[in-house]
């Protein structure tokens, strides 16, 4: 499966201060949206762009943990006119009239799903970089009514970007994911129920046993039949 979120805001770059990777797009409708630059982005940004224009900025949309508010990564620019070279392979519009602002393609799982709030968010991994074993993993908040049983299944959304929030609006099941399986570890030793030590509590009146073996103590004496009561011979009369 081929996990991606990336999109097209058309709007202006302002830098904070002299700190040239971080700073704010300023979008054509006016929002502003926390933004850094990323890679080569930077020297193109320096030999090629002038940043008191308006570009349509490939980005990557992103979730603070903290605030969850929208954030994107530059990760480049659609201008073939000016750099000369072709849009990325991660977003392919369908038509040329999606190639514009607010444009998204977003494939991964959906792990949450409202339809009361109309809220959704989609998991999507990253490939390892070199030198890590475990992919990482990001979380998106989507505005939108998918059916019924979406957890667990993978999606391709096509979404819409709007002031800050990005709304779905079409969607397509690809398949359901298979359960992810258990780590394997060591298996905790077996727990008695009784007290919060796990071990069980012993009446003083019970007697400790071994397992295999009988009983210790004194054997109780086996019972015996009670002895007959004598019988009263009548004696008879002299007369």
């Amino acid at each position: 499966m081929q996990y991606r979120a990336i999109g097209l805001i058309q709007g202006q770059y302002k830098m904070y201060s002299e700190q040239m990777t971080r700073g704010t797009l300023l979008a054509s409708d006016g929002t502003a949206i926390d933004a850094v630059l990323l890679g080569r982005m930077i020297s193109i940004v320096k030999k090629h762009l002038d940043l008191e224009q308006s570009h349509l900025w490939v980005v990557y949309p992103r979730n603070r943990k903290e605030k969850e508010d929208l954030h994107v990564q530059i990760v480049g620019v659609w201008e073939p006119e000016t750099l000369a070279k072709d849009p990325p392979l991660d977003l392919v519009p369908q038509s040329a009239s999606q190639v514009q602002h607010g444009y998204f393609s977003i494939r991964g799982e959906i792990i949450y799903h409202s339809k009361e709030t109309e809220t959704a968010i989609i998991k999507i991994e990253q490939s390892p970089k070199k030198g890590e074993t475990k992919p990482k993993s990001s979380k998106l908040k989507l505005k939108g009514i998918l059916p019924d049983k979406v957890l667990g299944h993978f999606w391709d959304l096509q979404v819409q970007l709007q002031g800050d929030t990005l709304i779905i609006q079409k969607a397509t099941d690809i398949c359901r994911l298979p359960p992810k399986k258990k780590p394997f570890g060591k298996k905790k030793g077996k727990q008695y129920p009784g007290n919060r030590f796990g071990r069980r509590k012993v009446s003083s009146n019970s007697r400790p046993t071994l397992k295999g073996k009988k009983s210790i103590g004194v054997k109780p004496s086996p019972s015996k039949a009670p002895l007959p009561k004598p019988i009263k011979r009548s004696q008879k009369k002299s007369q």
